[in-house]
């Protein structure tokens, strides 16, 4: 087996996590993944779902699609980012189908579609450059067409939610509105020369600086050289859950201690989706298809369906309202109590009444 043959590294006694992820995590982990975790058990529990896989324009997507209990669901997609994937939303899907038996209004309950990511899951590897964000929201749009939704809501963190503010972009007569819990990092609105930005906006980019200084390693490989890293992480099982277990730490609200938010099942059966579906080059690619074609509004160019925005308090650096209403009709905000990144997974209770709440008043201009 594999794990069993890990090559493990020294580290400088008593580090922990100082230079990157803690050999004594990682050695439990792994011995948990080798000997305990039940990969056949967490598919038996994925099949009481209903998946499909669907042909767009020559690209196969995997997607979850669970019908709403209630006299006129709202059609809802959810996209998911890295390194994440469709398990990001499994908690909140009953929320969101059938609000009623989880202490939700009973009159605002949704159609929920969750599709992976080309290259992500069980969706195909794009054999082609140009699978960014972009040609994602027009496959996105196409996937709801076919499946008898003109018009429907949109909602996603990370690559989703830039997928989900181009659909609201583009595809603006298909898409009741959009709600985000994270502002994709390329966005860049429109801004006059010579116009002054507020303080509080000058204070962000900077923080954004600094961030990708302290934290952006992973990101500015992914962007440039993604094909490098990833032989030795599509070939090492316990390279590949380093790589991706690190950032469920980092950046979700679990004070260092990632099993206070995700058990090791959580992680691993993530983990083991890219390990299986051989998915981690594919799915790092979109970082550098993204480099390519960012999220930067042109002149005049502005989301203008309703727009809602939950912030995390553990999702950072996070823009400022001011910077996002330069390029986002924001009508709704939430400040939420705790969170981080991965909020489906993390607090699907308030992520999902946020959705309510904001979408609900919208449908009866559906």
């Amino acid at each position: 087996m594999r794990l069993a043959r890990t090559r493990w590294l020294d580290e400088i006694p008593g580090s922990d996590w100082e230079y990157g992820v803690d050999l004594r995590f990682m050695h439990e982990l792994c011995d948990y993944w080798k000997d305990q975790f039940d990969w056949l058990a967490q598919v038996e529990k994925l099949s009481e779902l209903h998946h499909f896989c669907c042909d767009v324009d020559g690209t196969r997507i995997h997607f979850i699609h669970e019908r709403g209990k209630g006299p006129s669901p709202i059609p809802l997609i959810l996209t998911h980012g890295w390194p994440g994937s469709f398990l990001e939303m499994l908690k909140i899907i009953p929320l969101l189908t059938d609000p009623a038996s989880h202490g939700g209004d009973p009159s605002v309950s949704f159609d929920v579609v969750v599709p992976s990511l080309p290259g992500f899951g069980y969706s195909s590897r794009p054999t082609q450059p140009g699978m960014n964000t972009f040609s994602i929201a027009d496959l996105w749009t196409r996937l709801m067409v076919k499946l008898g939704y003109d018009r429907f809501a949109a909602q996603g963190g990370d690559f989703g939610a830039s997928v989900s503010t181009i659909l609201g972009l583009r595809h603006s007569d298909h898409v009741l509105g959009v709600h985000l819990n994270y502002i994709p990092g390329s966005y860049r609105p429109e801004i006059e020369p010579g116009a002054k930005l507020a303080p509080v906006e000058e204070s962000f980019l900077s923080d954004v600086e600094r961030w990708y200084t302290d934290h952006g390693a992973y990101a500015h490989l992914q962007r440039n050289t993604p094909q490098t890293a990833s032989y030795g992480l599509n070939d090492s099982p316990a390279a590949l859950a380093a790589w991706i277990v690190e950032k469920f730490r980092d950046w979700a609200d679990c004070d260092g201690d990632v099993e206070k938010r995700f058990s090791k099942d959580d992680l691993l059966t993530n983990v083991t989706l890219y390990w299986m579906t051989e998915t981690i080059h594919s799915s790092c690619r979109l970082y550098y298809e993204a480099k390519k074609k960012p999220l930067q509004f042109a002149k005049g160019e502005r989301v203008r369906v309703p727009c809602g925005v939950a912030r995390f308090p553990k999702e950072a650096p996070f823009p400022p309202r001011a910077w996002i209403e330069r390029g986002y009709n924001v009508q709704h905000w939430t400040e939420m109590p705790r969170g981080g990144h991965f909020a489906a997974a993390e607090e699907p209770e308030s992520l999902a009444k946020d959705l309510a709440d904001f979408f609900g008043p919208l449908r009866a201009g559906r």
